[in-house]
């Protein structure tokens, strides 16, 4: 049964201000409930998200319990790195979507967070609570996830001065012509494919290095590791894109009919670095790779080149200090 409740407006002003300001949610997750018909006011559904209040009017409101029931059939299980009262580096599973969003049916990450029970920020809304940065939804490895909305704004700081390092691995086909490939582009929505990312002249600058690591057994495939210096949407993948690569089991960018099998796509958040919100010591964490990539990477490639290249250490120091 859905939750319902009623709000009275002592001035006029817009409705979806109104209850932004009532029920803590953002202005868009507001317009999505008035477009889910869940809003009256003076008993009279309305449609339209900036109609006029006037003082007394009464507006009601129909949450919906989607969420709620998502939460309830989360069966999975994540890998929680470190903890403390700010914030948690966790080890997020492939095949796990990040936060709710009305064309997600199971549960998800935030989803898993509230079912724990962890204390969560709340300067990203309803919706995507303790949320600092995602990944997509068949990408696995390390994520900061902010308990506190001190933490979330000092981390988002370092996300946006770039003070934040992610690195991340993958195995793409064929392998890169270069050692070292940098791609710099305008990442936005594609116009021929919704589901898609691309490069288009009103996107948002996107940077990213690829160092080569290892070539495969048969040398049709090569271990890369991905330095992010921007974390935009598929960035990775429509960066390799761009120059006709692919990472093996991704389905939707640069498919080959002849491109290898994968149970999930072959990219991992592999390591992460920050300064802490409260102490100002740098945090360093490293996330195993998963059984499913591990297998592949074990069936295609030599044990000993892989275990080498995976080192931190090096794998930190293979990349330009400079860039």
């Amino acid at each position: 049964m859905n939750e319902t409740k009623s709000y009275i407006c002592d001035e006029a002003q817009r409705l979806d201000t109104f209850l932004a300001s009532q029920i803590g949610q953002t202005r868009s997750q507001v317009v999505g409930l008035i477009k889910q018909e869940c809003v009256l006011v003076d008993d009279k559904l309305v449609t339209r998200s900036g109609v006029k209040l006037k003082p007394e009017q009464t507006i009601t409101v129909e949450f919906p319990q989607t969420q709620e029931k998502a939460a309830l059939d989360v069966d999975f299980d994540v890998e929680i790195l470190y903890e403390d009262e700010e914030l948690l580096v966790i080890n997020k599973p492939s095949g796990v979507t990040v936060h709710p969003a009305p064309s997600v049916k199971e549960a998800t990450l935030v989803d898993w967070l509230k079912h724990k029970g962890i204390r969560l920020s709340t300067i990203s809304g309803q919706e995507r609570h303790g949320i600092v940065h995602r990944l997509d939804k068949g990408t696995s490895g390390t994520m900061v996830v902010a308990k506190t909305n001190e933490a979330h704004q000092f981390l988002s700081e370092q996300l946006q001065d770039k003070s934040m390092g992610r690195y991340y691995l993958a195995v793409v086909a064929p392998p890169l012509k270069d050692d070292l490939t940098t791609v710099e582009s305008h990442i936005g929505r594609s116009a021929n494919n919704r589901l898609k990312m691309a490069d288009v002249p009103h996107g948002k600058y996107a940077k990213t290095m690829f160092k080569a690591l290892c070539l495969s057994k048969d040398e049709k495939n090569q271990f890369i590791a991905c330095k992010l210096f921007t974390g935009r949407t598929h960035q990775i993948r429509v960066h390799l894109e761009s120059f006709n690569r692919q990472i093996v089991g991704d389905h939707l960018y640069g498919v080959h009919p002849k491109s290898e099998k994968s149970e999930r796509i072959l990219l991992h958040a592999y390591m992460i670095y920050f300064v802490h919100p409260k102490t100002k010591k740098e945090l360093f964490f490293v996330a195993s790779l998963d059984d499913a990539m591990q297998e592949y990477i074990t069936k295609k490639f030599t044990k000993e080149q892989v275990d080498e290249v995976m080192d931190t250490h090096s794998l930190l120091h293979s990349f330009p200090t400079d860039s």
